[in-house]
C-alpha cells in the first residue's frame, strides 16, 4: 500500500501444474546456469564455502523475473531467498534478487476485470468512486489498488491473483520434485516436514478471510500507539478474494538506509520494530511472522510506521513464551545450563542429542544472542554477526548435528526474529537490544530509540 506506483499491464499467471513446473524449471536452469550446476550443487555441500556466490547478472535477473511471473508459492519461496544476500551474492546480483521483495509484476487489466467481476458483478465500478488500474504493489499472493467508497473513504483493495491459491500444492510438489533432483539437502533434512509447515502457512496467508480477522485482532492487542499504526478492515468492500482496508500513504521501510535519511531516524525505527517484535512475543501472544520488508512503511512527516500484511499471524501459548523468556535471562547471564533447559523445552535438543551436538548447538545460540549482552546501543551496520551465524548454522547442517527439528510452532519465530534483524543490518542502525529485552524478562530497565 506503498505511494510508489507500478505498471498497469504485466503477463498471464501460469495455472497448469505442467505450466508452472515448466516455468520453474526454466528459472531454476537459469541459476544453475548463471552459477555453474556443479559449483551450485558442491557450493551447497561445502560447509567451509564463504563469500559471495558468484552469478551472472544476467542470470539472475532471468531467474528473478520468472519467480516475479508466476507468484504464489515459488515466488514467496524467492522472496525468503532474498531477504539479504548482500554478503552472499555480488552488490549487482543481491540488488536483482531484492526486486522479489519490491513486488511481482502485474495480472494484465483484462484478467483484472475478470476477477473484478467475479467478486463484485459485471458493474462492480459502480461500487467505486474512483478506481486507479495501475496497482499500488504486487507480491506473490496478490496486487493492491487504491479505490475510493462512494462516501470518500479512501481505500486499498487487495486483491489476489487467479488460480494462486489453488496452485500452492502443485507448486510445493514441484518444489519437492526439483529439490529431490538436484540433490542439495543433506542426507537425514526432513524436506516432507519442512514443505509440510510451507503448504500449511501458504494457505493461511491466500484466506483472506482470516487475514481481515487477523488485522483486526492485532490492532485491538497493539491499542493506541502514537508510533505505530493498523489499518481498519473495510468489510462491506470485502470478498473471499479481496481485502478491503483503509489506504496508508507512506515510503518502504528499507528506504531509510538512502542518503536523504538520517542515522538518528534510522535508529528510532529499527529499535520500535525490534520492540514490536518482543512486545509481539512476550506481551501480545501474537505475531506478524511474515519478515518482509514491503509490509512496513514509513511516514517521513510523522515518523509513523504502518504495519501491513496479517496473512501470516500467529497465536503464541504462555508455555512457549515462558520458555523463550528463560532462554532469553540464561543467554544474557551466560547461564549454560539454564540455556541446555531452555533448548530442551523448545525441542531443539532430546535426551537422545549427543553430547557434542548439545555443545555446538548452545555454542550458537550464544552466538546468536550476541546483542543481548552488549551493555548499550548494538551497532548492526557494523557487526559481522550475521556472516558468522550463517556459516556456522550451515556447517553444522551439512554435518548433520540437527538431529531433530524444532516444535513447529518455533519456525515463524525464528524467520521473525531473523527478519528484524536482517532490517536493522540493511538500516545500519544502532539498537540497544539489552534494554529492551529487560522490559520483558521481569528486570525493569528502560530502552531508548529516539
Amino acid at each position: 500500500m506503498s505511494g510508489e506506483r507500478g505498471s498497469g499491464g504485466g503477463s498471464r499467471i501460469p495455472s497448469s501444474r505442467l505450466g508452472r513446473l515448466y516455468h520453474m524449471g526454466r528459472a531454476t536452469g537459469d541459476l544453475a546456469l548463471g552459477v555453474g550446476l556443479r559449483q551450485l550443487i558442491e557450493r551447497a555441500r561445502d560447509r567451509e564455502a564463504t563469500g559471495p556466490v558468484q552469478l551472472s547478472p544476467e542470470r539472475a535477473r532471468r531467474f528473478t523475473e520468472r519467480l516475479g511471473q508466476m507468484r504464489g508459492a515459488v515466488m514467496k519461496m524467492g522472496q525468503l531467498m532474498s531477504m539479504d544476500g548482500a554478503d552472499l551474492l555480488s552488490p549487482e546480483v543481491a540488488d536483482i534478487m531484492g526486486a522479489l521483495r519490491q513486488g511481482a509484476e502485474p495480472m494484465p487489466l483484462s484478467q483484472l476485470d475478470s476477477v473484478l467481476k467475479r467478486e463484485y458483478g459485471r458493474r462492480w465500478q459502480e461500487r467505486f468512486r474512483r478506481f486507479d488500474f495501475t496497482p499500488i504493489a504486487a507480491a506473490s499472493i496478490g496486487q493492491v489498488h487504491y479505490a475510493e467508497a462512494p462516501d470518500g473513504r479512501a481505500l486499498a483493495l487487495k486483491i489476489q491473483f487467479p488460480g494462486v491459491r489453488e496452485s500452492i500444492d502443485s507448486d510445493l510438489g514441484n518444489l519437492r520434485f526439483l529439490v529431490r533432483s538436484f540433490g542439495v539437502v543433506p542426507e537425514g533434512v526432513d524436506v516432507e516436514g519442512m514443505l509440510a509447515e510451507a503448504h500449511r502457512e501458504l494457505h493461511q496467508e491466500a484466506d483472506y478471510a482470516a487475514e481481515a480477522d487477523a488485522l483486526e485482532a492485532y490492532a485491538e492487542a497493539l491499542g493506541e500507539d502514537p508510533d505505530l499504526t493498523v489499518p481498519r478492515v473495510q468489510r462491506e468492500f470485502c470478498t473471499p478474494r479481496i481485502l478491503a482496508m483503509d489506504y496508508a500513504e507512506g515510503i518502504p521501510i528499507h528506504r531509510l538506509a538512502e542518503e536523504a535519511f538520517s542515522q538518528a531516524e534510522r535508529d528510532r525505527a529499527a529499535g520500535l520494530l525490534s520492540r514490536l517484535n518482543l512486545r509481539e512475543l512476550f506481551e501480545l501472544g501474537l505475531v506478524q511472522t511474515d519478515p518482509n520488508f514491503g509490509n512496513y512503511l514509513y511516514q517521513p512527516e510523522s515518523g509513523r510506521i504502518v504495519l501491513l500484511d496479517f496473512g501470516a499471524t500467529h497465536t503464541v501459548g504462555g508455555e512457549l513464551v515462558a520458555a523463550y523468556r528463560r532462554m532469553g535471562r540464561a543467554a544474557r547471564d551466560g547461564d549454560r545450563q539454564g540455556l541446555r533447559e531452555s533448548a530442551a523445552a523448545l525441542g531443539y535438543i532430546d535426551a537422545g542429542t549427543s553430547e557434542a551436538e548439545v555443545e555446538a548447538l548452545l555454542e550458537l545460540l550464544e552466538m546468536t544472542s550476541e546483542p543481548l549482552r552488549q551493555a548499550g546501543a548494538y551497532d548492526f551496520g557494523a557487526s559481522g554477526l550475521f556472516e558468522r551465524v550463517y556459516y556456522r548454522g550451515r556447517a553444522m547442517f551439512l554435518d548433520q548435528q540437527f538431529s531433530r527439528a524444532p516444535a513447529p510452532e518455533t519456525l515463524f519465530l525464528h524467520r521473525k526474529f531473523m527478519g528484524t534483524f536482517m532490517l536493522c543490518r540493511r538500516l545500519r542502525a544502532r539498537v540497544d537490544i539489552a534494554a529492551l529485552m529487560a522490559e520483558h524478562l521481569g528486570e525493569g530497565g528502560e530502552a531508548s530509540y529516539t
